[in-house]
């Protein structure tokens, strides 16, 4: 096993390739303590190289909508009134405490989504 830092692209394909081939490994094996430190050295390079910014919260609603198969109609009982959901939903009017709490609650979307500053329509 010779296990190094990734530093470059090159490595990473590198890592990536190697893990591929070790992905069978048993745990508690030479080859399995090798593969478990490649996803290591592999998870830290993608985080620092290729960060992923959370969604705006508008986007992260929409997300768990479409995933639990929602309607608008759904979203009063976090938004308020259905013109509510409409205006945040269109993004023009911002969340509220208030609806940030009980989409914290009843979604289960993080709140330090929710409390992500957007831009609203004009």
């Amino acid at each position: 096993m010779k296990i190094k830092p990734i530093k470059t692209q090159a490595d990473y394909e590198g890592a990536l390739e190697r893990i591929e081939g070790l992905f069978d490994a048993k745990p508690n094996t030479p080859k399995g303590d090798e593969f478990e430190v490649l996803v290591t050295l592999v998870s830290a390079y993608e985080d620092e190289h290729y960060k992923i910014d959370a969604p705006d919260p508008v986007e992260a609603i929409k997300h768990i909508m479409e995933a639990q198969e929602m309607r608008s109609q759904d979203m009063i009982k976090f938004l308020g009134s259905s013109s509510k959901v409409s205006e945040v939903m269109n993004k023009k009017r911002g969340l509220s405490l208030s609806m940030i709490r009980k989409l914290t609650h009843g979604l289960h979307i993080p709140a330090e989504i929710l409390v992500r500053e957007y831009e609203l329509s004009r």
